[in-house]
């Protein structure tokens, strides 16, 4: 076992340093003897390495390094690719490696996993109840009893009480003999009431640091720091004034808080209803109550396509209608697929929640956000997909309509705090 272990090291070292991910080669020799050690006393093992620091090669290293023969690995679909090219890289003959998106968990081969990776572990971190995502990798725990590999470099992101349904399929995991969140909330997770439509709920989300506290024998954090990143961000935001048909009509909204056509119409009748209508107006688009789309405003896109004209761009976009909106004026010359972006000369378009996590956007000149999302952790983690450890410096541009909602939802965010209605009601409704 030994000499496994010391083989599989070897691979995996030569594999980071031709990625230059680590500042040592001792680093990440001590994250696999670490981890393999973990993985012995507990059959489980959260990698809480940060953005760029190899989680995907340590997750395979340590596979390696136990002598497991089926491997599986959950992720997201965008971020397939770049992990059977890891696994291409590193050349394990030791195992095989089955990756699928979390969408298709229902579609995986009878085949008993000896190890499982659950990769940006975050997202299954849903409470008081269980996403389905949570518990179709909790079905698959209890179906091959495998020895477990959570990752995320943002275990976290919101609040401490998102790592109970992380780990609640696992076995051994700290918190086994709560059979439920509500039982573990009267430990470990201050709960609150907040008022929601003149109704008093429990609020969850202040988790005590006592849960992280329970997971440190299970915890194996590296940082960006430790893993010699001296990169920057640089984030700048440009104004655009937008076409009058945009103002009109969310002015129009905002007065009458409906706004009628020939056929169609925006309903804004409750604050989050408006919060929603507004940000999608501001930005050129609109979601009819019929459930139709159209496009109104070209303004912001062809605004970035001429600041940026000749330039390799990442573009963060949120509604879908948006992605239409911005191949109409980019043509040909912009993609949706990390491979094509790779290997072409083509800008890439990424719907910011599902382009947030799991993939690398490093050969991008810079990031682009069309528009913004209400998620502080769409916030923190995109604008990341650029950094290496050779990249000294990253562009973040943010393009905002003049008098838009934009800057009120980049003030939360900034903070690590979700644009939510509350704030919209303080920002715009004066409630």
């Amino acid at each position: 076992m030994k000499n496994k272990v010391i083989f599989s090291i070897l691979i995996v070292l030569v594999a980071l340093s031709s990625c230059n991910y680590f500042n040592k080669k001792q680093d990440q020799k001590d994250i696999i003897n670490k981890a393999v050690d973990v993985c012995k006393k507990y059959r489980f093992v959260y990698l809480a390495m940060e953005v760029r620091t190899g989680k995907t090669l340590t997750s395979l290293g340590i596979a390696s390094a136990l002598g497991c023969k089926n491997v599986l690995f959950l992720t997201k679909k965008k971020a397939i690719t770049s992990i059977n090219d890891d696994y291409d890289m590193l050349c394990p003959n030791s195992f095989t490696l089955f990756t699928i998106n979390y969408e298709s968990m229902h579609k995986l081969p009878n085949v008993k996993w000896d190890f499982i990776v659950v990769d940006e572990a975050h997202s299954l971190g849903a409470f008081p109840k269980p996403s389905k995502r949570a518990r179709g990798v909790r079905d698959i725990i209890k179906k091959c009893k495998p020895i477990v590999c959570l990752m995320s470099g943002t275990p976290t992101p919101e609040s401490y009480s998102q790592m109970y349904h992380q780990v609640f399929g696992v076995p051994s995991n700290p918190f086994k003999e709560y059979t439920n969140f509500y039982k573990f909330a009267k430990k470990y997770v201050n709960v609150t009431q907040r008022k929601i439509n003149s109704l008093f709920v429990n609020d969850y989300s202040k988790g005590l640091v006592s849960i992280l506290d329970a997971m440190k024998p299970m915890t194996i954090a590296y940082t960006q720091k430790e893993a010699g990143f001296i990169s920057t961000i640089d984030e700048e935001i440009m104004w655009v004034p937008m076409n009058d048909i945009t103002y009109d009509m969310t002015k129009r909204l905002s007065t009458h808080r409906v706004v009628e056509g020939k056929d169609e119409v925006i309903l804004g009748d409750t604050p989050v209803k408006l919060m929603m209508k507004l940000h999608q107006l501001y930005s050129g688009t609109i979601k009819f109550e019929s459930g139709n789309s159209m496009i109104l405003d070209y303004t912001k896109a062809n605004y970035i396509n001429y600041k940026f004209i000749g330039k390799k761009i990442g573009i963060f976009y949120k509604f879908k209608e948006e992605l239409k909106l911005l191949k109409d004026v980019y043509g040909d010359t912009i993609c949706t697929e990390l491979e094509e972006f790779n290997n072409t000369d083509k800008s890439i378009a990424l719907q910011i929640v599902s382009g947030r996590e799991g993939i690398s956007l490093r050969k991008a000149e810079a990031l682009v956000y069309y528009n913004i999302d209400f998620s502080a952790t769409s916030y923190w983690q995109s604008r990341d997909r650029m950094t290496t450890k050779d990249r000294k410096n990253s562009k973040v541009y943010w393009v905002f309509s003049e008098g838009g909602i934009e800057k009120d939802i980049y003030k939360a965010v900034i903070k690590k705090k979700d644009y939510t209605v509350r704030h919209f009601k303080k920002d715009l409704l004066n409630l």
